[in-house]
């Protein structure tokens, strides 16, 4: 919220700013659908059985393999359980990450390159910063093996599209499951819709019942207390009331 809002500008005209914010869940239950997804073409076989085709493509299985996890975060955290629930060996990466808290997510800190080397899953799960958009490029995504897959759950533009548009065409990587992307809606006849090997989702990571009744109870709950005379318990910027 801070990165879209002028926070200096909202407390000097006496402007409270609050957010509101899930369990989560939602965004942890969908990046690990995604996951399945990709690597084993349900939403590919869905298509192909519906046309009258059976058993078009294999999948892989994920135990055994090696998931990366770029951003060991609340959401990255749960996805690094995930990973050794199916005894996949588990590295991440981070801004701010340390080998201790990778070791209590029961993963392996390895720099970037290693990581984007050695992993069969590759999870995006920053958040979007000037020091992350743009985070993984053309020279990243050479280094991943031709039969690994990218998942980006977090936000488009800390890869780039067009490097990732390229890599899929060329069957560089084997595939990627996207629910973010650089403008949303995703524009008609953008090039990734016409890859096979790339599940897309419309940035629905976060649309759940449960999700949307914390969403807007909570906006109500700002909005009372504001009206009440108090400051809002998820205000941003309490001194902004104090500035009026």
């Amino acid at each position: 919220m801070t990165g879209q809002v002028d926070m200096a500008a909202a407390t000097a005209r006496g402007i409270v700013v609050t957010d509101s914010s899930g369990s989560g869940a939602a965004a942890i239950e969908h990046t690990i659908g995604m996951i399945m997804a990709a690597v084993r073409r349900i939403p590919q076989e869905d298509r192909a059985l519906r046309a009258g085709r059976w058993q078009t493509a294999l999948g892989i299985e994920l135990g055994g393999k090696t998931l990366g996890i770029i951003g060991l975060g609340k959401i990255g955290g749960k996805i690094a359980a995930f990973g050794r629930l199916l005894d996949m060996r588990v590295l991440a990466c981070g801004l701010t990450l340390t080998p201790e808290r990778a070791m209590a997510a029961g993963a392996t800190m390895v720099p970037l390159d290693t990581l984007l080397r050695d992993s069969d899953v590759v999870s995006v799960n920053l958040r979007l910063s000037d020091k992350t958009r743009g985070f993984l490029g053309a020279r990243h995504l050479a280094l991943m093996k031709p039969t690994a897959f990218l998942i980006n759950s977090a936000r488009g533009p800390i890869v780039d599209e067009a490097a990732l548009v390229a890599a899929l065409r060329e069957r560089r990587i084997a595939g990627a499951a996207l629910d973010v992307y650089d403008h949303e809606p995703l524009p008609a006849g953008h090039p990734l819709m016409a890859l096979d090997n790339a599940v897309l989702t419309p940035h629905s990571g976060f649309v759940t019942a449960e999700t949307y009744a914390s969403f807007f109870g909570g906006a109500v709950d700002q909005i009372l207390a504001w009206l009440d005379g108090k400051t809002p318990p998820r205000a941003l910027n309490p001194d902004a009331r104090r500035a009026h």
